[in-house]
């Protein structure tokens, strides 16, 4: 990419896109297209292909997506599907339509199957069942990966796709019911905190293993691959570290300061007991993460208490 190319970043007002809109900014690129949900509707096909013929961007990070942890995956998968397909597939079209040079694709690593092998590698994708409180969305994001393949396969379009693994960071979501692990214990350690409470409930019996990588370390990634990275298979962006969901509520409880007792509540679910990315063919490449997991919860936690 040169400074000065026209570089789309498709939801540029949640956590990943603004980390990547932070990232370019860092680097010098000048002309960044941002948009939020309330000026251009991704979900509507009309929009988008009004959108891309005005604007013809060279460069597209394609960001956008409908998220949320355990219960709003399980408990809205209609949607999940739905939106994230719409948005999917109406962004890749019209990259294609207008000639976008090159396109990154964001899965997700719930993409993988539930019991596959450890650590999970590209090549084990679609090789067995899902996890099914968040198959809905595992199963757009597979789509998303081949919609990247197949246009790249039937039209010779570089897009490509990556499978991030569990991310944290900036502009997260700290909805308890909807957001992810890491902002969901922050805020329920600091408000047990705030209000002197003898417990806290983790969901499960916290004995998963979970990867975690600080947002603009994938930001970092993203550029690294749309800048050295050119292949049909999607590539695998994590730490290659795991821990605990008993672990990380330790450390942030630490992080937090709450003296209090943790419990355990086993009539909600605990996911897949295992989920790590095999990271040797990106950090090959030459990109390894940067930002250890304390040091990023520590970070991540002074912003909330700021803005709390």
């Amino acid at each position: 990419m040169e400074k000065s190319s026209k570089i789309y970043v498709a939801g540029s007002t949640g956590m990943v896109g603004s980390a990547i809109v932070r990232k370019l900014r860092q680097e010098g690129y000048t002309n960044i297209i941002t948009t939020s949900s309330s000026v251009l509707d991704l979900k509507e096909q009309k929009a988008v292909r009004v959108f891309f013929a005005k604007e013809k961007p060279d460069y597209v990070f394609l960001a956008a997506a409908k998220v949320g942890g355990i219960y709003a995956n399980n408990t809205y998968p209609a949607e999940f599907i739905f939106d994230n397909l719409l948005i999917q597939c109406n962004v890749i079209h019209a990259a294609h339509e207008y000639n976008t040079k090159k396109l990154l694709f964001l899965g997700s690593s719930c993409a993988y199957p539930k019991m596959a092998p450890q650590p999970l590698k590209e090549e084990y994708l679609l090789t067995g069942s899902l996890e099914p409180t968040n198959e809905a969305y595992a199963i757009a994001k597979i789509a998303g990966v081949a919609l990247c393949k197949f246009y790249r396969k039937q039209y010779g379009s570089d897009f490509i796709s990556t499978m991030p693994t569990n991310l944290y960071g900036p502009n997260d979501t700290y909805d308890v019911n909807n957001s992810h692990v890491i902002p969901a214990l922050l805020k329920k350690f600091h408000e047990a905190k705030e209000k002197n409470q003898a417990q806290v409930a983790i969901w499960g019996t916290g004995k998963p293993l979970r990867e975690f990588l600080y947002v603009d370390d994938l930001a970092e990634a993203c550029l690294f691959l749309m800048e050295h990275y050119s292949e049909e298979q999607h590539i695998n962006v994590g730490t290659g570290e795991e821990i605990t969901i008993l672990d990380l509520a330790l450390m942030i409880k630490e992080i937090v300061g709450y003296k209090g007792e943790i419990v355990h509540d086993l009539s909600k679910p605990s996911s897949t007991p295992r989920k790590l990315l095999d990271v040797s063919r990106i950090n090959t490449l030459g990109w390894r993460f940067s930002m250890p997991l304390r040091q990023g919860i520590s970070k991540v936690y002074a912003a909330y208490c700021e803005r709390a």
